[in-house]
């Protein structure tokens, strides 16, 4: 049975409601509503159809009906309408990164803080992957240790602390540097097995540094956990879907497990826009979630930045939150020169299609 224009309005009545007051709603509820026209009898009749076509589901405790997964992931395809962020909230979110342009790290943590504020839900931010190389240098720490930092051209620090043989000063690391910088800066990762090669070649008489230098580099480039920034999960505890304490601990649980969150963000890098709701994000403790998420650039680097919430949270608000966010950070963070006009959504990802 196809969705006529009387059910798609009954059940957008229906998740409008739901989405506002968490309460199963009834056939009279819908009755009431300005430009329903339609008797509670007729709208009952309805209501079971979209129930067994699974839209529906009716809680034990109530005669009223509330969304069922299927039900938002149609919402979300085919009846939501995103407005843009009013400009006092768009001004706002620039004042916040004028005020705190430091290292990556930071502004990724303040706009993960902002978009939790601002949606009243969980948000999740993962770094930009790594693309290319700016510099690398390495710093004496001890007669047989050195700190390698790598900086990418997205602003991006990564550290890691190096054993080396006996006998190597200070002005070899200097000029270890400045080779490594030289033969990687400006290249894409695919390009660093043949310069590497290369490298290993010229650094023959030093294979054991050499080989230490390549592994700690190689484990720099890989996304990994720790770059995932976490804010609001105590938010979701205000929601009522989570009012019981199983269910609470569970959900907190995976939001605590940051390899899970970095996974489900990775999955989605590089894709503008993707909504995935309940049993398609395929994790536990999230059956009852939604995750909206979006990829933004810095430089060569592509991250992504997304909102968890209940499965009746207010899509149409998280989507025009979401979108101001990566065009402030492109606004912020590219330089005037490299910056493009966006704005609008031109590729979306649904799961489960």
């Amino acid at each position: 049975m196809d969705l006529d224009e009387r059910k798609f309005k009954i059940l957008q009545a229906i998740i409008d409601d739901y989405i506002t007051t968490a309460m199963p709603v009834g056939s009279r509820t819908i009755s009431r509503k300005e430009g329903m026209g339609l008797s509670s009898a007729t709208i009952r009749n309805e209501m079971s159809d979209l129930e067994e076509l699974g839209y529906l589901a009716s809680p034990h405790t109530s005669a009223g009906r509330v969304p069922s997964w299927r039900a938002y992931r149609l919402y979300v395809d085919q009846i939501l309408r995103v407005s843009a962020l009013p400009p006092s909230e768009y001004s706002l979110l620039r004042k916040i990164f004028s005020s705190r342009m430091g290292q990556m790290e930071d502004v990724l943590s303040s706009a993960t803080q902002a978009l939790s504020a601002m949606t009243d839900y969980t948000s999740v931010m993962i770094a930009p992957q790594i693309r290319s190389i700016a510099r690398i240098q390495l710093v004496p720490l001890t007669d047989t240790t050195a700190l390698m930092v790598t900086v990418t051209d997205e602003g991006v620090h990564k550290d890691s602390v190096i054993p080396y043989p006996a006998g190597v000063t200070p002005d070899h690391l200097y000029a270890i540097s400045n080779l490594l910088t030289e033969r990687l800066a400006g290249k894409r990762v695919s390009e660093y097995p043949k310069v590497m090669q290369e490298l290993g070649k010229e650094m023959s008489g030093q294979r054991e540094l050499f080989t230490r230098l390549m592994d700690s580099l190689q484990k720099q480039m890989e996304p990994d956990a720790h770059s995932v920034h976490v804010a609001g999960a105590a938010r979701m505890l205000s929601h009522p879907e989570y009012s019981d304490l199983k269910k609470a601990r569970s959900l907190l649980s995976t939001l605590e497990t940051q390899e899970k969150l970095a996974k489900l963000l990775l999955r989605r890098s590089g894709v503008e826009f993707s909504v995935a709701i309940g049993p398609e994000l395929s994790e536990e403790g999230m059956q009852d979630c939604s995750l909206v998420t979006v990829s933004y650039r810095v430089g060569t680097g592509v991250g992504t930045m997304g909102i968890i919430g209940p499965t009746r949270m207010h899509y149409g608000r998280v989507i025009s939150v979401l979108e101001a966010m990566k065009n402030v950070m492109n606004e912020a963070l590219i330089p005037p020169g490299n910056r493009k006009e966006g704005g609008t959504r031109k590729e979306e990802k649904h799961e489960g299609q």
